[in-house]
């Protein structure tokens, strides 16, 4: 995973001192990705978001183990809870603020195996979108929002429907 990461930074940091990196990204990006938001790029960007959104949240999915991530998460809602009974008693919150601090290591090792996947991948795509939109000047979507806030907010949107109509965990 670690490793996974750092391959993802060091090829993020060499879009521009190794040109195969962004020349490959181009190629392969510019007559997909590019022509949809040369045609419009209010509905391109949306359309891009969602594939992208769809993209990581199947990977989640079926690169998880949903059942445990269940379990794990309803174990916490009832920690939650406890922890709302008491309170008013430090001791008793603090062991139960204990129990919940187990459930971290578990939870992450679950859900990092999917970032192996994606995170070059979307290193990528962000470089190529910083290119693309500094190439284009200053575009605001819908007047306001640069590409990166309109991508965030529009990933968060996407991302809670896709995982109710989907049920991951």
């Amino acid at each position: 995973m670690i490793l996974v990461m750092i391959i993802g930074i060091v090829i993020g940091s060499m879009w521009n001192s190794v040109p195969i990196i962004s020349q490959l990204a181009h190629i392969i990006l510019d007559p997909t990705v590019g022509r949809l938001l040369n045609w419009n790029i209010n509905l391109g960007m949306i359309t891009i978001t969602f594939m992208i959104t769809l993209i990581i949240t199947l990977l989640h999915k079926y690169t998880t183990d949903q059942e445990t991530l269940r379990k794990i998460k309803a174990e916490q809602k009832i920690l939650q809870k406890e922890m709302q009974k008491y309170k008013n008693h430090p001791e008793k919150l603090l062991e139960f603020q204990k129990k919940q601090f187990e459930f971290i290591p578990k939870t992450f090792d679950i859900t990092m195996k999917p970032l192996i996947y994606t995170s070059i991948p979307i290193i990528l795509f962000f470089r190529w979108f910083s290119d693309y939109f500094s190439n284009i000047g200053e575009f605001k979507f819908f007047g306001f929002f640069n590409w990166f806030w309109f991508y965030l907010i529009l990933t968060i949107f996407f991302s809670s429907v896709l995982r109710k109509v989907l049920k991951v965990a």
